[in-house]
């Protein structure tokens, strides 16, 4: 397949398009410095190595987070099972969240660490929800709901939990296939929210409210380079996906624009694919780069940042060679854990799955 990747330098700049569309001037939507500011350049792209199996045998394993000794926790979408893998490939069970409700897309879906604090993103009977547990030797305590009313479809649950380097807890949601939910400010559906250890508003929210920024369709993956900007990557519908530069209050088209927009009321994407090459998951920040792990796409695309956030060329990595890959997190020692779903219904198993990968980045 011919790859059909666009490049849009920053956020407020349009792509530039196989035809040849030059870039213009910055949208007045977003305050990303304009063309005429960037000077650094793109780090030189190294090749990871081979990846290597952590562990195998596992099924969706949908999200990963390490703890403070070098251990990762790993949901089980499906199987609503939180699994315990250590860096010699040990999988323990953790507990199996008896409110999840798996179905669809949804399941049990993120886990973020904060101290012995694990805070778990699952799909209920009627709603998507954030709870907060402390980890003991016997497993999982102190249940605390920290938020419900989340959106719940057959599609687009979002799922994804990470703490910035802020300090506060980011949440992505998407719309259901509710399309017009994207665009409420007063509903959780495709939004990225951000809020406190306890559940509430974090201070400096735009509007007061958990919502963080909104506009999206479904995201699915978070992460901040080391000058603390954040990104976003997104499912595209037909046309393209997205990884988007995301401010605080700001509005990212869906579903009135996919992919680049002329709406001066949408902050354009920094980088588009066709939904062909990417369907983009998980995504972490290691080396300079962006490493986004793709469904559809069967790829780990690479995309260097430059100093001032602006992206360099992508480059794809293991394309077919693993099958759908599903979450993709920054690992304590250095390069990537990325899991396989070829579980999910959606993919076609192959011995081993599903498995996690460590890839060396450096």
């Amino acid at each position: 397949m011919r790859k059909l990747w666009t490049i849009v330098l920053l956020a407020a700049l349009p792509a530039c398009s196989a035809g040849g569309e030059a870039p213009t001037a910055a949208d007045p939507a977003t305050s990303v410095p304009a063309a005429s500011t960037l000077t650094a350049k793109a780090p030189t792209v190294k090749a990871p190595r081979a990846p290597k199996d952590v562990a195998t045998g596992l099924a969706v394993p949908w999200a990963i987070a390490f703890l403070p000794g070098g251990d990762a926790l790993v949901t089980e979408r499906d199987t609503a099972r939180l699994l315990r893998v250590t860096p010699a490939g040990k999988v323990t069970e953790v507990a199996r969240i008896g409110d999840a409700r798996p179905g669809g897309e949804g399941g049990l879906l993120g886990v973020a660490v904060k101290d012995r604090q694990v805070f778990l993103y699952y799909t209920a009977e009627q709603d998507n929800r954030i709870v907060r547990y402390r980890l003991g030797d016997a497993g999982l305590g102190d249940e605390r709901l920290l938020v419900r009313g989340i959106p719940k479809g057959g599609i687009h649950d979002g799922g994804r939990l990470a703490f910035g380097p802020d300090g506060y807890l980011y949440a992505t949601t998407g719309e259901t296939g509710d399309r017009g939910l994207a665009q409420r400010r007063d509903s959780l559906g495709g939004k990225i929210l951000r809020m406190t250890v306890d559940g509430a508003p974090a201070p400096g929210n735009p509007f007061g409210t958990l919502v963080y920024s909104y506009g999206h369709r479904n995201v699915q993956g978070l992460a901040w380079d080391t000058a603390g900007r954040l990104y976003a990557s997104e499912f595209g519908a037909n046309t393209y996906d997205e990884i988007n530069l995301v401010r605080p209050g700001a509005n990212y088209g869906w579903p009135v624009v996919e992919g680049k927009g002329k709406d001066a009321r949408f902050v354009n994407p920094i980088v588009t694919w066709s939904t062909g090459e990417a369907s983009p998951s998980g995504m972490a920040y290691a080396d300079g780069a962006l490493w986004v792990g793709t469904l559809r796409g069967q790829r780990l695309w690479q995309v260097p940042l430059a100093r001032d956030g602006s992206p360099g060329v992508p480059v794809a990595h293991y394309t077919g060679r693993y099958g759908r890959l599903r979450a993709v997190t920054a690992a304590p020692g250095g390069g990537l854990w990325v899991s396989t779903s070829n579980k999910d219904g959606r993919g076609s198993p192959r011995p081993g799955d599903d498995r996690i990968l460590a890839v060396a980045t450096s």
